[in-house]
């Protein structure tokens, strides 16, 4: 069985997990794609992660960190909270170009549902997003960008419901990129809350 390649470690192989996910959806998936896509022979993922759904499991870990990790690296470049929730908000999905692979992620997803380990997982992500946004959302309140009295557990649920959903819109429609569709949201569900007289 092959060793571990000096130079690829795991994380690469995860995203390069996510770049084929995109591309085949459940049924498709295979070690052996993951492992063509980063130069590996599918026994060193069989070594690594013990079966297909190991892998998926450690992307599902991942993917809970990266949640709170793009959020201190886009609060840390910048000042403006708000600005920082827009960052948030479009990097969340950057990895998803076309609507087939918004597809063809969503349709893990149905599968992670079903399988409690996976779904545990997808729910610490969601729950680590609601708290990035929710503090952004504070933030912004302290900072003078949202009025004093908005309700930020209620405004942070509003923005994941509207973040997420418009992307099942996108996808049928298809008008514009995620990204775009994504940040237009996300000023609808702020734009009641927006202080009239922001600090400077």
């Amino acid at each position: 069985m092959a060793g571990r390649p000096r130079g690829i470690d795991d994380a690469a192989i995860l995203q390069a997990a996510v770049r084929v996910m995109g591309r085949t959806g459940p049924a498709r998936l295979t070690l052996a794609a993951v492992a063509g896509e980063v130069g590996l022979v599918a026994g060193t993922l069989l070594q690594r992660f013990g079966s297909k759904r190991g892998m998926l499991v450690a992307l599902a870990e991942r993917s809970a960190r990266e949640v709170g990790e793009l959020h201190a690296r886009v609060r840390a470049e910048r000042a403006s909270p708000l600005a920082a929730l827009a960052a948030l908000t479009a990097g969340a999905w950057s990895a998803v170009a076309t609507a087939e692979e918004f597809a063809n992620h969503l349709a893990f997803l149905c599968t992670d549902l079903a399988d409690p380990e996976l779904h545990r997982l997808a729910l610490a992500s969601q729950q680590a997003e609601g708290a990035a946004v929710r503090t952004l959302l504070d933030e912004a309140v302290a900072a003078g960008e949202l009025r004093t009295e908005t309700d930020t557990a209620l405004l942070a649920r509003s923005v994941q419901a509207a973040t997420i959903g418009t992307g099942v819109l996108w996808a049928v429609d298809r008008k514009g990129t995620l990204a775009e569709r994504r940040l237009a949201a996300l000023g609808s569900a702020l734009q009641p809350h927006l202080h009239p007289h922001p600090h400077p």
